[in-house]
C-alpha cells in the first residue's frame, strides 16, 4: 500500500514530505484512509530524541482516525467504509496477564508503538501522519458515527489518557476533581470529569484561560501565579490530575488532597519530583501515575464520548504547517491541539 507522509530523519531536521509502503494486509489487518492524525506533544519529545535515543526514519503519529478501506480475508471487527481509530501503539504480547485483561498499554513485553518502535517482525513502524495506514483490527476500534472526526482525533491520545484515570479511580457524581494544566490534556480532562458528574476546578498559570476553563464545564478556576492562592483550598480534592510536563514543586498540591485523596500523574516532567512524605501520611494521601488506556477502555471512551457529544477543541492544519504547528505546541499556543487534514499529505 503506497503511503504519503512526514518524516524526520534525525533530531535536528524538520518534518519533510515522505513516500513509502506500508504492508500488504495479513488475514486480520484492516487497510484504512486517514482522515485526521492528531499531533501529540509527545511526537515532538520523540522526533527531537528529547526522552533519549529514537529511531529514524520517523514518520510521527498516533492519534489517528479514517474510513475502513479494506479488509483482511479472516477480518470480523471492521467492514469496508466504517469510522476507525488508531491510538498510541499497535501491538502487544496479548499472552501475559495484563494484555488478557484488555490493559495493553501494560504488557509485561512492552506495548508496541504507533511509531518510534520496531514491530513484531523487526520493521521500523511508522505512524499517522500520513495518508494510509494498515493495523492488525485487534488494535483499532470503532469510532461513533454523531462525532467530528477532526475533534475526535486527539481522543486517541489525550482523550483516552484523562478518562482511564478518571475511571480507574471510580469518578462520580460529586467527586471534587483538580485538573492541573489546561492543554491538549488538561481541557480533555475537564470534560471527562464534568461528563462524570464531578465537581471541577481547574489550576492553571494562564489566567487568561479561566473564560475557557468555565465554558468546557469546569465550575472553579485557580490561577497559580501566587503559590500561597493553593493554600485557600487546602483538604478540598478527592482526585488531582496533573497533566504538566514541566519540572514543579507538586508539595502545594499534595496539601489539597483530602483524606485518601490521591494525585496521578500523567504528564511526564524532565526531572523527578521531590515528594514530601509527611504531607502524605498527614491524611493517607497518595501519588500515582497512569497511562493511556487498553484497547476495551479506548472502545469504551469511544461510546462515552459518542452519548455526551465529546470532542477535542482543535485547529486543523494542512501538511505543510506541521513544523509551525510544532512551534506553537511548545509555545503552548493552541486551543487545544492541532489535527492535520490527512487529504494534504
Amino acid at each position: 500500500m503506497k503511503s504519503r507522509g512526514l518524516v524526520v530523519h534525525d533530531s535536528k531536521s524538520p518534518l519533510v514530505p515522505y513516500e513509502f509502503e506500508r504492508r500488504d494486509l495479513r488475514p486480520h489487518d484492516v487497510g484504512l484512509d486517514i482522515l485526521f492524525s492528531g499531533i501529540c506533544h509527545s511526537d515532538i519529545h520523540q522526533a527531537r530524541e528529547e526522552w533519549g535515543p529514537s529511531i529514524f526514519p520517523m514518520v510521527p503519529g498516533h492519534e489517528i482516525v479514517g474510513i475502513v478501506t479494506s479488509v483482511g480475508s479472516e477480518v470480523t471487527k471492521f467492514v469496508v467504509g466504517e469510522r476507525i481509530g488508531v491510538g498510541v501503539f499497535i501491538d502487544s504480547c496479548r499472552t501475559c496477564t495484563h494484555c488478557k485483561r484488555g490493559l495493553q498499554q501494560y504488557c509485561t513485553e512492552g506495548m508496541t508503538g504507533t511509531y518510534n518502535a520496531l514491530d513484531r517482525d523487526g520493521e521500523n513502524a511508522l505512524g499517522g501522519y500520513s495518508n494510509t495506514f494498515v493495523i492488525n483490527e485487534d488494535y483499532a476500534v470503532h469510532v461513533p458515527t454523531n462525532l467530528s472526526l477532526a475533534g475526535v482525533a486527539p481522543l486517541l491520545c489525550a482523550g483516552i489518557t484523562l478518562y482511564s484515570p478518571l475511571k480507574h479511580w471510580k469518578t462520580h457524581i460529586g467527586t471534587r476533581v483538580g485538573v492541573m494544566g489546561l492543554g491538549g490534556l488538561g481541557h480533555m480532562g475537564v470534560k471527562f470529569a464534568k461528563a462524570l458528574g464531578a465537581q471541577v476546578t481547574v489550576f492553571s498559570h494562564s489566567a487568561i484561560k479561566e473564560n475557557d476553563a468555565l465554558a468546557m464545564g469546569a465550575d472553579s478556576f485557580v490561577c497559580t501565579t501566587e503559590s500561597s492562592i493553593l493554600k485557600k483550598h487546602s483538604s478540598s480534592f478527592d482526585l488531582i490530575l496533573n497533566t504538566v510536563s514541566a519540572s514543579l514543586d507538586i508539595a502545594p498540591y499534595l496539601n489539597l488532597l483530602d483524606l485518601d485523596g490521591t494525585l496521578v500523574a500523567i504528564g511526564l516532567p524532565t526531572r523527578p519530583y521531590s515528594v514530601p512524605v509527611g504531607t502524605l501520611l498527614g491524611a493517607r494521601r497518595s501519588v500515582a501515575g497512569s497511562m493511556i488506556g487498553g484497547i476495551p477502555e479506548m472502545q469504551e471512551m469511544l461510546d462515552f464520548c459518542g452519548r455526551h457529544a465529546i470532542v477535542s477543541d482543535v485547529e486543523v492544519i494542512s501538511a505543510n504547517y506541521a513544523n509551525v504547528a510544532y512551534d506553537r505546541t511548545v509555545a503552548s499556543d493552541v486551543k487545544y491541539r492541532f489535527v492535520i487534514d490527512g487529504s494534504t499529505f
